[in-house]
């Protein structure tokens, strides 16, 4: 068996272990975190917790190698999306090996490119490593890139600058060199309840909530049929959904609030508040018409996530990296979707997404890996010992 063989075995052997931990981002992290903190120490490696606010989740950080500038991050998060609802024919939590593919939440996003970087470990600690490689893994990047900032705040404050970041996000082994942003939005309209045939004693914030919303559908079309044609997304340009909503108890009664979440995607160079400034305008509107009538009422606007876009580098250092370590010769690429590469771009850190396994996978019911994919992941992680061992 070559080493590149024997690395793919063993990463399927921990990628098992990490399906294991359920790390839906509505729960705790810290059981996969303090499995992961273990391989580390087998291998005399010290690594660093960097827990949320209420400690109930961490960001890991580890250095293999000398203490210099010029290494490389190879960046991840440790969430999943829920299962809930989803017609599974396996468990969702337990690796399922069929047909040249491996079976369970998050093989695809992203759990695979961790089990490759932790599988590695051995090879990356016998090295002679010239350049250190750094290992960062976030939590819930799923519901906001809101782990990722702390994380990145200890990388640029603590450790010799990398050359490079590399997010293992499910791109087919291929180098992403971009991506869109995000900012999503909750909205919460407060009306008054009252009997629906007598609307004069009260508000109905499904009706209130109906005018916003109108507004938004209208900037989603206006979005879309201004695109730029020349644009290398796709799709092309800003787009707008309101991916939740719900409101009222009862047909005949006036609804006493609403409730409705929107995300907004932007490309590099878009500035996401300003494309709002109509809606936030209309929300003002809103909640001083409302507040007229019965001053409890009213419009309240939360942001969510605000997650910058990714804009591809000219001779970026990472992706000329990504591409020679996956040996991949294609077209830039960029990405509809929106990742922690954004964040370390903002940084200031040459970023780049490359990872095992297919994005059109990421969220489904029996999502997959193939194990093609492992096996070319597995031979990324050889090259990058070589070349990180390179005078």
């Amino acid at each position: 068996m070559s080493s590149t063989e024997a690395l793919s075995a063993r990463a399927i052997e921990v990628l098992t272990d990490l399906v294991a931990f359920d790390t839906t981002s509505r729960g705790s992290n810290l059981e996969l975190i303090g499995y992961v903190e273990g391989l580390l120490s087998a291998y005399g490696i010290e690594s660093r917790r960097v827990p949320n606010r209420e400690g109930t989740k961490a960001n890991l950080m580890a250095t293999i190698g000398p203490m210099v500038e010029g290494g490389v991050v190879l960046s991840g998060h440790t969430d999943v999306v829920p299962v809930d609802g989803q017609a599974w024919t396996s468990d969702p939590w337990v690796v399922t090996r069929r047909d040249g593919r491996l079976y369970g939440r998050g093989v695809a996003d992203m759990k695979s490119f961790l089990a490759l970087s932790l599988a590695a470990l051995p090879r990356f600690a016998e090295a002679p490593l010239k350049r250190p490689i750094h290992l960062a893994f976030s939590y819930d990047e799923e519901v906001g890139c809101l782990g990722a900032p702390f994380l990145i705040e200890q990388i640029a404050a603590t450790l010799p600058k990398p050359a490079a970041v590399l997010v293992g996000e499910p791109t087919d082994m291929q180098a992403i060199a971009g991506h869109k942003g995000i900012t999503s939005y909750k909205v919460t309209v407060t009306g008054k309840e009252a009997h629906s045939s007598l609307t004069h004693l009260g508000a109905s914030a499904n009706m209130a909530a109906i005018r916003l919303l109108s507004n938004l559908l209208k900037l989603s079309e206006d979005l879309a049929a201004g695109a730029d044609p020349a644009s290398p997304f796709t799709p092309r340009g800003a787009s707008l959904t309101v991916g939740q909503m719900g409101g009222g108890t009862a047909v005949n009664i006036l609804a006493r609030e609403c409730v409705f979440i929107f995300d907004l995607r932007t490309e590099p160079g878009m500035d996401a508040r300003a494309l709002l400034n109509g809606f936030f305008a209309e929300v003002r509107k809103v909640d001083a018409e409302l507040k007229a009538r019965f001053p409890e009422c009213g419009v309240e606007v939360e942001r969510r996530s605000l997650t910058p876009a990714f804009a591809p580098e000219d001779g970026g250092v990472a992706e000329a990296m990504a591409r020679r370590l996956a040996g991949d010769n294609g077209p830039v690429r960029v990405a509809p979707y929106a990742a922690e590469a954004g964040q370390f771009q903002e940084a200031g850190f040459s970023t780049v997404i490359c990872g095992p396994g297919s994005i059109d996978q990421a969220h489904q019911p029996d999502e997959f890996i193939e194990i093609s994919q492992i096996e070319r992941g597995a031979a990324f992680m050889e090259r990058l010992v070589e070349m990180m061992s390179e005078d």
